[in-house]
């Protein structure tokens, strides 16, 4: 009788190899150059045993959500995921798991069961650099509008502590991420380094008839959050930074099937919150917090602090900010954003009167068909109909100590942009 869950397990060099009826996992199931396995990672010394512990769990989890196709569940969504995972920690991880199944079910809407196993892992010798050198700052950088403002406006603070930042390669767009890196990097007034790691999961044991991996990337968020947590508690940061302008980090849902983790909560503040907490509960000693600084501003006030930064209209049009890029698609325009996702009205709506973007179509277009449309008609939709704070917290709820309505304000503000965008552009 086949299981209603899907069992995983991770395997580490040298490590048990996986029961019978679990599907083996490990380092090899990601598409990586040897320099970017995360053993060779520049660190200022070896991370701690309970963030190496978080960064392999972050890798399993995304592994395992590519390998489950949610097509194949009861109601083509919800999954159930059964991962065991070797920790150096075990006593620690063994208290939290309500928790962490709390976190995964928010991120993917999936049912997780984690199992630790104990295990001796072996710790990489510290690399020889200069303690001045150290990050004093550790941030992700996907070469997105967000990450590019955080970033170039850090890299002009004048000050020896380096800015690390952190890259996951994006499939078909690493020489834009890399043309975008080059221009902070050009105008840096502090040390700055880069470290690229990959997202690309291979499915070694292809199932019958559903040879490829699951589309979704719920999961992908967490990925993210353990290797920039890993990278400051290696270099003694003290916080990690995930630059998500706060539209599109609340996410509201511009229709009840996008509601909870349907839509990316991925840099949700109740997400950072619980993500937080773990961390909390696992650390030993230097604990590393996960914060959003760009929380409380719309993309448009983003595009002008990127600016003001000393970036230039055409540095912001060369990022990437598509769900879905047409460049991924079988018949590409060659273009990174389709302009018509709902990344990309936000995006559009933040570089109003100064985008220099080349869309592969217009929203408003009359000629395209319903599925391309989709996205255009449901934020106009939402854009009609009133927005509270009950609205708010109903989706998601808040972490403690939030104030709703300095995020109730952001939504707001967010939604002048978005009609402007629809007034301008739309002409409706």
């Amino acid at each position: 009788m086949t299981p209603t869950y899907r069992p995983f397990f991770w395997i580490e060099p040298g490590g048990a190899k996986s029961p019978a009826g679990w599907q083996p996992l490990s380092d090899h199931n990601y598409w990586e150059a040897k320099s970017r396995a995360p053993q060779w990672q520049s660190f200022l010394a070896p991370a701690p045993p309970w963030a190496d512990d978080l960064h392999r769990l972050g890798r399993a989890v995304f592994a395992a959500d590519k390998h489950a196709r949610r097509r194949a569940s009861f109601d083509r969504w919800t999954r159930h995921m059964r991962l065991s995972i070797p920790v150096a920690e075990y006593e620690r991880w063994q208290s939290i798991r309500p928790l962490l199944a709390s976190l995964l079910r928010t991120m993917t809407a999936d049912r997780w069961d984690v199992e630790f196993r104990e295990a001796r892992l072996a710790t990489n010798a510290p690399f020889t650099f200069d303690p001045d050198s150290r990050a004093g700052e550790v941030a992700l950088f996907s070469g997105g509008l967000d990450s590019l403002s955080w970033a170039a406006q850090r890299a002009s603070f004048r000050t020896s502590e380096e800015l690390l930042l952190i890259s996951f390669g994006e499939q078909n767009f690493g020489h834009l991420q890399d043309s975008v890196y080059d221009g902070i990097y050009q105008r840096r007034a502090r040390p700055v380094r880069r470290i690229t790691l990959s997202q690309n999961v291979r499915i070694k044991d292809k199932e019958k008839g559903d040879p490829d991996p699951e589309r979704t990337t719920r999961s992908r968020g967490f990925l993210y959050a353990t290797t920039a947590v890993r990278a400051a508690a290696a270099e003694g940061a003290p916080f990690a930074h995930i630059p998500e302008n706060g539209q599109l980090s609340i996410n509201p849902p511009l229709t009840p099937a996008r509601a909870a983790a349907c839509s990316t909560r991925s840099v949700h503040p109740w997400t950072l919150h619980l993500l937080n907490r773990l961390i909390g509960a696992i650390a030993d000693g230097f604990v590393v917090r996960l914060q959003n600084p760009l929380a409380n501003l719309t993309k448009r006030q983003v595009c002008h602090s990127a600016l003001d930064a000393g970036l230039t209209p055409a540095d912001l049009a060369e990022t990437l900010s598509c769900g879905i890029p047409p460049k991924q698609h079988p018949h590409s325009s060659g273009l990174a954003n389709c302009g018509l996702c709902y990344p990309c009205l936000v995006r559009r709506a933040g570089l109003l009167g100064m985008d220099h973007t080349p869309y592969d179509s217009d929203p408003w277009d009359p000629r395209l068909s319903w599925d391309q449309a989709e996205h255009w008609q449901a934020l106009l939709s939402w854009l009609d109909a009133s927005y509270s704070l009950r609205d708010l917290i109903a989706d998601t709820p808040l972490p403690p100590g939030a104030d709703p309505q300095a995020t109730l304000a952001v939504i707001k503000r967010g939604r002048e942009e978005l009609s402007e965008l629809r007034e301008v552009e739309g002409k409706v």
